[in-house]
């Protein structure tokens, strides 16, 4: 990967990031809980304990000596035939079709209230953040829920033929442009600004944006524009990666679903070093929108705008000063497993292997010539972190997701019953419970994460020696995240 390349995709984040400026402001997504409760236990025990669990994991891993070809298997439960899954297939795509129209109309037209209007209810919750917990249960359903994709249909019908203006995708771009607008659209204006609760017309401007770079770049590269440029696409694949449950199409039309081990779909090393940057992005993300719901990061921001006298602007700073530790991290995690392993073995899968699931599918490319070793171990382990960004976007987001589902049907049946009242499913959930959930499910994700890092070292290093060293700095910075995503967690509900 060249510096030229690396260098107009930061251009293109900074231009973005500049010209959000007056919509920024102490704001998230998600709000901070008024009340706290006691821990069972004290907090820097739980702290100690998770992350022991981590590490004893990857020590028995470690004598047990545990091959790939374990981890690998794969159970058929339900064959469907053509037809059940075609009209099934068209149902969700209309459906989810009819909110993406009712989102763009409703936000321009609807009451501009946050939690009453239709743009705003189904375009941060339940769209962004449904789709990505339902990606990590049954693997992405994005190409087939695109609203982008079914326009472009639309195109190819009236034209007759597939349009692809300027040809085929070019392959310097990878997947840059999606790293770009994941980096502004989730990390800067759904966590840093005022966009999700401003009003809908806010938000339906930024579906309108959206869907205009997406069908243009379709209509200029085809469908390969969808596959390496729209950000849920990519975001979806990767956490796709992570499902226990994989539904997969048939050339008949049919469809196989199948259990796998959670760790299996992120034994594929990514294409390119943009996948891996996308994949550190997204455990830095996610779990820096949980950071600023926290009284910590509150007085951190507003002590650096008083020191330096700036406004909320300074927020994008904190956020790509963060970023960046987190990729420097990885890039000498990389470095480190590449010495102490002796270097591995680039294992390929085949093209249209099972593999091809995570946005960059097949590792074949010139550019595999040219790279360091070390990015050459970066490209291959950065898909065993994508367990602890989809655990934690599940411990993250599943209430805000289910609390705005129960919303969203109050607001549409709004105009038949004014009088309705918006349940809360989750009304009966103690928030000891919650955070109790919230523990489970990020020490299960490290666990996963150790697991998939386990057997991609063994299949990459010659020896067994040589995989127990190289899994050893992953371990390391494993266990130290167990620890910062308890801690981040807690801050919030815990006295």
């Amino acid at each position: 990967m060249n510096r030229r390349r690396i260098g107009s995709g930061i251009s293109l984040v900074v231009i973005g990031v500049f010209a959000l400026r007056f919509c920024l402001g102490l704001a998230s997504a998600h709000s901070i809980p008024s009340s706290k409760f006691a821990s069972p236990l004290p907090l820097p025990l739980l702290f100690l304990g998770a992350g022991a669990m981590v590490a004893l994991t990857a020590g028995w891993l470690a004598v047990t000596e545990r091959t790939p070809s374990a981890a690998t298997r794969r159970m058929c439960v339900l064959l469907l035939p053509s037809s059940i899954s075609m009209p099934l297939r068209l149902g969700a795509r209309l459906v989810f079709f009819a909110g993406f129209v009712a989102a763009l109309s409703i936000g321009i037209v609807g009451r501009q209230n946050q939690y009453q209007n239709f743009a705003t209810v189904f375009t941060w919750p339940v769209w962004f953040h449904g789709v990505a917990l339902l990606s990590i249960l049954v693997g992405t359903l994005w190409p087939v829920l695109s609203p982008w994709r079914a326009l472009y249909r639309v195109f190819v019908w009236l034209e007759g033929e597939e349009l692809a203006v300027l040809g085929s995708y070019p392959e310097r771009l990878g997947s840059w442009p999606a790293l770009a607008s994941f980096i502004v659209v989730i990390g800067i204006l759904e966590n840093l600004t005022y966009i999700p609760k401003k009003g809908p017309l806010l938000t339906t401007a930024v579906l309108g944006v959206y869907t205009l770079v997406m069908v243009a770049g379709s209509l200029l590269y085809g469908t390969e524009w969808f596959r390496r440029a729209d950000p849920l696409g990519v975001l979806y694949r990767l956490f796709g990666r992570v499902a226990s449950i994989t539904i997969t199409r048939r050339d008949d039309g049919g469809t196989d679903v199948a259990l796998r081990p959670p760790w299996q779909g992120t034994l594929t090393p990514v294409r390119n070093t943009s996948l891996v940057l996308f994949a550190i992005a997204a455990v830095y993300t996610v779990s820096f929108d949980g950071f600023t719901n926290t009284r910590t990061y509150q007085d951190l921001l507003v002590g650096v705008q008083n020191s330096l006298g700036t406004g909320p602007a300074i927020s994008i700073l904190l956020y790509a000063i963060g970023l960046s530790v987190f990729v420097v991290s990885f890039g000498l995690c990389s470095h480190l497993v590449e010495r102490l392993g002796g270097g591995g073995t680039d294992q390929r899968p085949s093209e249209g292997s099972e593999a091809n699931t995570d946005g960059g599918y097949v590792v074949g490319s010139d550019e595999r010539t040219r790279e360091p070793d070390w990015l050459g171990s970066a490209r291959h382990f950065a898909p065993t972190v994508l367990p602890i960004a989809a655990a934690y976007e599940v411990a993250h987001n599943y209430p805000y997701v289910f609390r705005n589902l129960a919303q969203l049907a109050t607001v549409a049946v709004h105009p038949l019953s004014p009088s309705a009242q918006t349940a809360n499913p989750l009304a009966w959930l103690p928030l000891p419970v919650f955070w109790g959930s919230q523990v489970v499910l990020i020490v299960l994700g490290h666990v996963i994460a150790v697991v998939a890092a386990h057997y991609v070292a063994v299949e990459r290093f010659e020896t067994t020696a040589a995989a127990r060293r190289g899994h050893l700095p992953l371990v390391a910075l494993m266990v130290g995240y167990t620890v910062l995503s308890l801690w981040i967690i807690s801050q919030p509900v815990v006295s």
